[in-house]
């Protein structure tokens, strides 16, 4: 395991020597201890990156010659995928499997993003029609220049990917900054890098705390663009610092998601579907669909099985054969989790099963998976992200008021709705106030489509085209080509 910062191409302490631990969520042990960056640190990286934007020439490779380090970076992730795998599940506490799943997309990720890279060498420079014959214009896209990002701690080396791939495609340089709980993956990135050959300064991986790190990367006039996932407080910070500076920003924040199943649904599925929606990682998924909504003529058929199938789930160390729920991420955050759960039961919430710490767990921050019944509408369990394995479900009676309860939300993330009938669920999915929505399944994410999120869930997207187009200025270019003068001060 790695410890050590990434700047400009190479691995240093932090400059005043400092640390901190590594805990791996299902033993409560401390298994490393890595570099804490100081603000001197971030100067060091951003002028690095500076320096490979302005004068290093990375903006001036072709897409082409950065298509070629991507892949190089994809293939790197791919033959260490396992080991990497392991990281992310000591770091995180999420299953193997689902680890496994989330470092084959990063590799995807950056295999996506240099089929976009190439694609931009035949971009062709977009004809703009004047008024007036005696001049052109034309509109041409480049790198905004140097990106800084700051990931979650919920699918770390994905969300590293997610930036880094877009940006270096564009011709960006990165500072990238980890969470401070699950850093170890983010460290394999920049090694991953190093051996793809990228440049000196092109990625540069800053491990430390955010008040500390994370805000001097913020702050620093030498980065043109933030890109931050997280939660909406830290991102309304990010927000009003940029206007400083008028810095490009892009914010992928919380979620408090909806899914409304009507009573032609199967039941199966829609538990199938419920369960994936809200346990996979723990809970711990901005777009999670944490609040279901079931129609009438289903509710208390869905709810026996919704209970029955959850009481199944296995739980235990990410590491162990069959389990489907690790711990949470942090002693924190299961604090947090458990206070929730605590304040909707003082709401007038029934807990309907979970909720507890599972038996035979004295160590490691394990929670049952959690089913609250009941949930009062204003009651914070039901506005606010809880970011656990936490469920709310209530029942509706029409269609109109399951659209109204959906959206009656500050967040805009994502949505879901389950029918049998095709245009109802096409009428609903319009209706919903989202930036992503599902039909008949819940949290499937593809590198192809664009991700973010209407009202206090986020500003821009990612993935996809849309991507790559958070890391790209575009540049108007008139030319006069009249043999005529101009003729307006010398005649």
């Amino acid at each position: 395991m790695r410890s050590e910062l990434y700047i400009d191409g190479t691995w240093k302490p932090s400059s005043d020597g400092k640390t901190f631990e590594v805990i791996n969520p299902a033993t409560e042990e401390v298994i490393h201890h890595i570099a804490a960056a100081t603000a001197e640190d971030v100067d060091l990286a951003v002028k690095a990156a500076r320096r490979a934007f302005d004068e290093g020439g990375w903006p001036k490779t072709t897409g082409t010659q950065r298509a070629r380090y991507l892949r190089a970076i994809a293939a790197g992730i791919r033959a260490r995928q396992a080991e990497i795998a392991r990281l992310e599940v000591i770091d995180n506490g999420k299953p193997f499997p689902e680890a496994d799943w989330d470092i084959a997309d990063a590799a995807g990720c950056f295999d996506f993003y240099a089929g976009l890279a190439e694609q931009l060498d035949n971009d062709p420079e977009e004809p703009i029609a004047l008024s007036d014959d005696r001049f052109t214009s034309r509109a041409v896209r480049e790198p905004v220049g140097v990106a800084g990002a700051i990931i979650p701690w919920n699918y770390p080396l994905l969300m590293a990917s997610w930036k880094v791939a877009p940006a270096l495609a564009a011709g960006c340089t990165v500072v990238l900054k980890p969470a401070e709980v699950t850093s170890l993956t983010a460290l394999e990135l920049a090694a991953v890098a190093e051996e793809a050959g990228l440049p000196p300064g092109v990625l540069n991986i800053l491990t430390g705390a955010g008040p500390v790190a994370g805000q001097a990367i913020i702050d620093h006039k030498g980065v043109d663009k933030l890109a931050f996932t997280g939660s909406g407080p830290v991102g309304s910070k990010i927000m009003a610092a940029a206007a400083r500076d008028i810095k490009r920003v892009s914010l992928e924040l919380g979620g408090k998601s909806p899914f409304v199943v009507f009573d032609d649904s199967d039941i199966e599925k829609a538990v199938e579907w419920i369960l994936f929606g809200i346990f996979w990682n723990q809970g711990q998924v901005c777009s999670a669909t944490s609040r279901v909504l079931v129609q009438e003529g289903i509710y208390e058929p869905l709810m026996a099985r919704l209970i029955e199938e959850t009481n199944r789930i296995r739980i235990g160390n990410g590491l162990d054969d069959g389990v489907l729920l690790g711990p949470l991420v942090s002693k924190k955050q299961h604090e947090q989790v458990v206070a929730a759960i605590e304040a909707a039961k003082a709401a007038g919430a029934t807990v309907a099963c979970g909720g507890t710490r599972p038996e035979g767990f004295d160590r490691g921050y394990y929670l049952r998976p959690t089913v609250l019944a009941d949930v009062p509408l204003d009651s914070a369990a039901w506005t606010e992200e809880i970011f656990g394995p936490v469920v709310c479900v209530r029942p509706f009676r029409t269609e109109e008021e399951a659209v109204a309860l959906a959206n009656d939300s500050r967040f805009g993330l994502a949505a879901a709705v389950m029918s049998a009938d095709d245009a109802r669920a096409e009428r609903v999915a319009k209706a919903f106030r989202a930036g992503i929505v599902w039909i008949n399944c819940s949290q499937p994410t593809f590198t192809e489509a664009p991700w973010g999120g209407y009202k206090e869930s986020g500003i821009g997207r990612e993935l996809g085209r849309w991507g790559l187009d958070n890391y790209l200025e575009i540049k108007q270019i008139t030319k006069y080509v009249s043999e005529d003068p101009w003729g307006w001060y010398i005649k």
